[in-house]
């Protein structure tokens, strides 16, 4: 049996929740494959999982996809690779506390923005900024990134980068009312997000085990979609105490799994829905025309 490793990006969540019923169902296992899961509170993200796939920690990281830009664009280039999507459309926001009061991203001047530190996430925002009427112009911090959220809901931050379908879940919950604003509504085409990530050179190499391991993990999301309650059962087995107690997993399910795809597009990558946002970062100058000509995704099935 082949054991592989699979960096996770956050905590466990709904994102995730393929990957552990293919590995409690024995999807992987049917495959001849022992999968092992990092969760990142194991270093409290003190490595990313784009690094620990660059330092062979991991066979898999999941990320956003400029992550697999960034690899391969590295002064110590990283040939990557990124080959699902989680994701079919992008569930995320950038979230300010109703009582805040700013209505609109412009208002986002002169305010605290609490940052992942991304690599294109802070030019992102002004640009969401800046396409509002705003000058782009706002304090920047970079907080322990578990703890991001809650700095928002603690008012110690004006606005953060959430998901939607966890953290907007946990606050529709709790009664927080939020202002949320997609990138799309600004006329930013954001890519993928979250991707799984693996090197060129493993993919090669390995090529039939790791096809083997997207169709596990294409069959356990898919599974999701059809089998609530079996499903959140074994996502309970694995998120925080915090979030067993705070989110109600039932509802981040109903309000994502139709964003997992079909059997014909579950982890499939547009490569014009790629293209647009490669070339949205050209645009801005947030990247060269280099990008443009780089393999930087593959559907493996």
């Amino acid at each position: 049996m082949k054991t592989l490793k699979l960096a996770l990006d956050w905590t466990p969540n709904i994102n995730h929740i393929g990957f552990f019923i293919a590995k409690e169902k024995g999807f992987y296992a049917a495959e001849n494959i022992s999968l092992d899961i990092i969760n990142p509170l194991e270093d409290n993200y003190t490595v990313t999982p784009g690094k620990k796939l660059e330092l062979d920690m991991a066979d898999f990281a999941i990320a956003p996809f400029e992550t697999v830009i960034s690899l391969n664009n590295k002064s110590n280039k990283v040939d990557a690779i990124a080959i699902y999507a989680i994701l079919q459309e992008d569930l995320s926001s950038i979230a300010s506390l109703k009582s805040n009061n700013l209505t609109n991203p412009k208002m986002l001047d002169g305010k605290i923005y609490a940052s992942y530190k991304a690599r294109y996430e802070d030019k992102i925002i002004e640009e969401l900024v800046r396409n509002n009427g705003g000058k782009g112009k706002f304090e920047i911090t970079y907080p322990d990134k578990l703890g991001i959220w809650n700095r928002l809901i603690e008012g110690k931050a004006d606005a953060t980068w959430i998901f939607d379908n966890w953290e907007g879940v946990e606050a529709a919950g709790k009664n927080i009312a939020l202002n949320t604003w997609s990138l799309k509504d600004s006329d930013i085409p954001y890519g993928y997000s979250p991707i799984v990530i693996a090197k060129n050179a493993n993919l090669k190499k390995h090529k039939q085990v790791y096809e083997n391991f997207i169709k596990a993990t294409q069959k356990g999301f898919l599974f999701a979609t059809n089998n609530a309650l079996e499903s959140i059962a074994i996502l309970e087995k694995y998120v925080t105490n915090y979030d067993k107690e705070n989110i109600n997993l039932e509802q981040t399910l109903a309000v994502t799994k139709q964003y997992f795809g079909t059997n014909a597009t579950c982890g499939f990558m547009d490569k014009q829905k790629v293209d647009l946002f490669l070339n949205w970062l050209v645009e801005k100058g947030l990247e060269t025309n280099k990008i443009l000509a780089q393999e930087l995704f593959k559907n493996l099935l």
